[in-house]
């Protein structure tokens, strides 16, 4: 139904005249008195009684009358809200998800930031693995993700956020910690890895395979899910794994882990935002994107000056 069509006949008959409604509404007499016209052809009644000296509702008119009000509110209302949506403060729920890595350290950090920002915006964050992460994007389950390793996907689109070293982890106090070691001396070590579908294991499969080794011939003997299971292995001493650096920052500095590096293996990763291709993306989404970049690439440049 034409609001404009309602919203003349709201003021004709709160005014009792078309040509103080048209006053009103700012538009020609001619035209209120087509609104109405249009709007009768369209109900099947007839609506007002022009008969007497003023203007009056007939039944059918009184009944549209008290609806047309609520409609024509919720109209302004709506209209409002709209208005907020393209220039007001953020509000509403940003629900993302994130794999172990980022989701460990980078992604928490900057949704904090980002949300003490926009005090009306309700944030929301998963963990799981990257390819658990991958699946939710594209069921739309969640509208943007955080991972450490790209996969390919028609409905998906990938951009490049962070870079992210990955380094062996090792006990605290073990001969390792600090020294670059070989790959036979790494064969020695009692492995410990994450599990199938987390992005550190895929980019260190790869990296191991450009070195001509298999990550099978370690004979890892502990598969233990996640990044926190396989920390709490380390730092209690029953092995050795590879883990994202930016992980156990907060533990090399404290000393309850160590790391080393591989002659032959440069393993490193790319954090991505992955989000659906084509989907409409909410005004929060993109203000988060936008800060996420500009935070990274600030501290990328102050850790290359110091």
């Amino acid at each position: 139904m034409d609001t404009r069509q309602l919203a003349a006949f709201v003021a004709i008959v709160e005014k009792k005249s078309f040509s103080q409604a048209a006053a009103r509404l700012g538009v020609t007499q001619p035209a209120v008195s087509l609104q109405i016209r249009s709007l009768e052809e369209r109900l099947g009644v007839q609506l007002l009684d022009r008969s007497g000296r003023h203007v009056e509702p007939t039944e059918a008119g009184r009944v549209l009358y008290r609806n047309a009000q609520r409609m024509l509110q919720v109209e302004s209302q709506l209209l409002d809200e709209l208005a907020q949506e393209e220039t007001g403060e953020l509000h509403g729920r940003l629900a993302i998800g994130a794999s172990t890595g980022p989701g460990g350290h980078l992604v928490p950090l900057l949704l904090c930031e980002f949300q003490r920002g926009h005090p009306a915006l309700a944030v929301a964050l998963s963990i799981s693995d990257t390819d658990r992460v991958i699946e939710q994007v594209a069921q739309r389950e969640l509208e943007l993700g955080v991972v450490g390793a790209f996969r390919r996907h028609r409905s998906l689109e990938f951009e490049p956020l962070a870079h992210d070293e990955i380094v062996l982890a090792v006990p605290p106090g073990h001969p390792f910690a600090g020294a670059d070691i070989s790959l036979e001396q790494l064969r020695e070590e009692t492995h410990i890895v994450m599990q199938e579908g987390a992005g550190v294991r895929h980019v260190i499969e790869q990296e191991l395979r450009d070195a001509g080794l298999r990550l099978r011939e370690l004979q890892p003997k502990l598969e233990l899910g996640l990044q926190e299971s396989v920390k709490s292995a380390v730092a209690a001493g029953f092995g050795v794994t590879f883990i994202s650096r930016t992980a156990i920052e907060g533990e090399l500095a404290a000393g309850t882990l160590g790391a080393a590096r591989v002659e032959g293996l440069e393993p490193a990763r790319q954090i991505y935002v992955v989000r659906g291709a084509g989907r409409m993306p909410t005004r929060a989404a993109d203000a988060f994107l936008e800060f996420a970049r500009e935070r990274v690439a600030a501290r990328g440049s102050d850790a290359a000056a110091a």
